[in-house]
């Protein structure tokens, strides 16, 4: 049988696969820290990470050996029965982020929902909103996940086009408006607020400092219960544990994913206090898979890996160099570079007809992988674990790569 060519296995992904993505074309085969290796053997500088979910790197072997042991052990009991491993996880992750309780789920849309019907769940139980008139505060240019729910509190026409009719009970505001926030706080069924701290599928909007911490005041003022949604912006990705740290604001519901597992397995986590969490009673939510054995073992190897290797330190260590690197590129298609830690975006403005994509498809030819949001934004976001030596190799590419275009 002939070997297959690159061009082979994107026309059978093609055929047989939903077009529901738009993958840049490179069909990928291996990876290990910071690379990615094609199926012609070509070695590339990963710079998406998996969106933020392999932070530690790909295939990192203390995770992989947590993986590869439990699961020849016990792979999943559902939760019909208790297990020797989820109170484990249970135990180390609230102590690790300092909450009461944690309820375990496996996407991060899964765990954005579940920390909806929480909030809910709160506002009839414990503030006493009217049956059915609990409202939730979103922010326009959010992205929390791909349900129908959670598509309805979007404000992006890709996002929701020809799926309505939408759930109801979402307010949307402006990002980074306080004023917005103000006003509409003042309504007595508003039962929480969900936010992203940093923007990340939108473009990586950062916003004004303080912002974070004045939201969160706010809605403690008025009985809302603060929902920070850290499945991208979490895990040292913008150089502390969590983009809320920068302004010392504890979440009331703190949501979870990719990254917590280092990118090996489905794996995501809502944190809460007993007061919110504990509103929620047997059999009114819940996941075969959530919690399974090997879920919590890779979770917990992943958590140590980001402590013990000092992927926090590194983050914000890096992605300043990445930045004033970025900063000093002499480029016309280059309008904006902003970020935090490693979470970091540049605007492109098109030229000649080149845009966004087009200096990504370039950028693959040069041996980085990355990839546009919004066709005018290239989202860099390499493993936590990448060094200085590489960093600067990867930015001599990046800029290459732009001079290429001049």
């Amino acid at each position: 049988m002939a070997k297959m060519t690159a061009k082979d296995y994107m026309d059978r992904e093609d055929k047989f696969g939903a077009h529901n993505y738009h993958p840049l074309p490179v069909v990928l085969e291996k990876g290990k820290g910071v690379h990615v290796w094609d199926t012609d053997g070509k070695k590339y500088f990963d710079f998406l990470a998996s969106y933020s979910a392999v932070n530690q790197g790909h295939c990192h072997p203390k995770i992989v050996k947590a993986m590869t042991k439990q699961s020849e052990k016990l792979a999943l009991t559902s939760r019909a029965f208790y297990n020797n491993v989820l109170g484990e996880w249970e135990e180390y992750i609230t102590k690790y982020f300092g909450y009461d309780k944690v309820l375990p789920m496996n996407s991060g849309a899964e765990a954005d929902e579940t920390a909806i019907k929480l909030c809910r769940k709160w506002a009839y139980k414990v503030k006493k909103v009217p049956q059915n008139e609990a409202k939730i505060i979103v922010c326009n240019g959010n992205f929390h996940g791909r349900t129908i729910t959670i598509i309805s509190l979007s404000s992006d026409p890709d996002a929701f086009k020809d799926y309505g009719p939408f759930t109801p009970g979402f307010e949307k505001i402006e990002y980074n408006d306080i004023e917005a926030l103000k006003k509409a706080v003042q309504d007595p069924t508003v039962a929480g607020m969900l936010v992203e701290p940093i923007q990340a599928e939108a473009g990586v909007y950062v916003p004004e400092d303080g912002y974070l911490k004045t939201a969160a005041d706010l809605c403690k003022k008025h009985n809302v219960l603060f929902m920070a949604d850290e499945v991208q912006t979490g895990l040292a990705r913008t150089g502390k544990m969590l983009a809320c740290d920068y302004e010392d604001v504890r979440p009331d519901i703190l949501i979870l994913g990719k990254a917590i597992s280092g990118g090996m397995f489905p794996v995501s986590a809502v944190l809460a206090d007993d007061k919110i969490m504990l509103t929620i009673l047997p059999g009114e939510h819940g996941s075969t898979y959530g919690g399974n054995p090997i879920a919590a073992k890779v979770s917990i190897a992943a958590l140590e890996v980001i402590k013990n290797e000092k992927l926090c330190e590194n983050s914000m260590k890096m992605g300043q160099i990445f930045r004033d690197e970025m900063s000093s590129i002499k480029s016309e298609m280059i309008e904006n570079v902003r970020g935090k830690g490693l979470l970091n975006a540049i605007v492109i403005k098109p030229k000649n007809g080149k845009t966004a994509w087009d200096v990504c498809l370039a950028l693959k030819e040069n041996g980085l992988l990355a990839k546009p949001t919004h066709d005018h934004i290239i989202r860099f976001t390499p493993p936590l674990v990448i060094n200085e030596k590489q960093m600067r190799e990867a930015i001599e590419i990046i800029k290459k790569t732009f001079e290429d275009f001049q």
